[in-house]
């Protein structure tokens, strides 16, 4: 089953995923792919717990794209987004209905969420550390981002395609300091990438439009409740998808099977500090730095003092690639009624 909140989570993570493809006429495509999402901390246990089989082992789906309908379809259910209407429609394949819901609506939910978020995290660190000074909005800080590209040289046939590897780091700190002066956060991205498969290109295109039609360039990349929580605990994510965007033209080939890890890291001087109070256990304290209070959540009592805290890893798997699309891919099937 595709379960909604992974879709709304994994837009985000499509446009880091979306940097590679060969440059070649437009042309519609079609990819049987699987999917694989986690939050780290808490909130990654709690989506595991009541996320169901898809949450643990990834999903599996066909993904669609014909002009301005993108169709996304699995054994149990389905969504189909369409540009034009700016309407969005959640199908139940075994109850043969769909739910149409605009993009008015969801960016209501949006802004709702990111104000919930904010909110809450103002509370966590409030409640946390009611004798320390109010912090300068993350928001506000200057940061540098690096972005490092290596081709490892290493190779392997996946799902029929020869493959190459290419890593790409980007790195979010606070600007004049380094990682481990002030902490930050680190993106990683390994991909087998594909020289001659066909592109996936318009799939990222779509992804791209549609994030950018619905909550604007300002939050381009942010999906509802998830990602708007995500945002209010690590500010850094906004620069470090920015840079991906820009910089992602110079991996070339279609990716294949691409490993997503975002990293929270922790300033050195703070995880001594952390070792030294609580002889090598963890407080419940936040982050530091440069990242939310609401990341308290993600660290448990008795836990070791780290240096780095994950805070999401996604796989994209392409199992078969073609640009053969009909309609009929990304029409609603026939003998579906709307569900009001």
């Amino acid at each position: 089953m595709i379960n909604p909140m992974m879709n709304r989570i994994c837009l985000s993570v499509v446009l880091i995923l979306g940097i590679a493809g060969t440059a070649q006429l437009r042309a519609d495509v079609r990819t049987d792919q699987r999917v694989k999402f986690q939050l780290g901390g808490a909130i990654g246990k709690l989506v595991n717990m009541f996320g169901g089989k898809g949450a643990r082992d990834g999903v599996t789906s066909v993904v669609a794209v014909k002009g301005d309908r993108k169709a996304t379809m699995s054994d149990s259910s389905g969504q189909i987004i369409d540009l034009a209407e700016e309407k969005v429609y959640d199908l139940d394949i075994k109850k043969k209905t769909y739910k149409v819901t605009t993009f008015a609506e969801l960016r209501r939910r949006m802004e709702e969420a990111r104000r919930d978020a904010e909110a809450s995290a103002k509370r966590e660190q409030a409640r946390a550390e009611p004798s320390r000074p109010a912090e300068k909005d993350p928001n506000a800080k200057e940061v540098e981002v690096d972005f490092d590209i290596k081709n490892t040289g290493a190779a392997k046939s996946i799902n029929g395609f020869d493959t190459r590897q290419t890593v790409v780091t980007i790195t979010v700190r606070e600007k004049g300091k380094t990682l481990e002066q002030a902490g930050g956060l680190v993106m990683t991205s390994d991909m087998w990438l594909a020289p001659n498969a066909p592109s996936t290109k318009d799939l990222q295109d779509f992804d791209l439009r549609y994030a950018q039609k619905l909550y604007g360039p300002m939050v381009a990349g942010a999906s509802e409740q998830d990602m708007a929580m995500a945002m209010a605990m690590y500010p850094q994510i906004k620069p470090a998808l920015d840079k991906m965007r820009a910089e992602g033209g110079k991996v070339e080939g279609t990716a294949i099977l691409t490993t997503v890890t975002m990293e929270a890291v922790k300033p050195a001087g703070q995880v001594a500090e952390e070792q030294k109070a609580s002889g090598g256990s963890s407080p419940r304290r936040g982050l530091g730095g440069m990242l939310g209070g609401i990341a308290k959540k993600a660290v448990t009592k008795d836990e070791p003092a780290k240096a780095t805290a994950t805070i999401l890893t996604t796989t994209v798997e392409m199992l078969k690639l073609t640009r053969d699309v009909d309609t009929a891919a990304v029409a609603l099937p026939a003998g579906f009624r709307e569900e009001k």
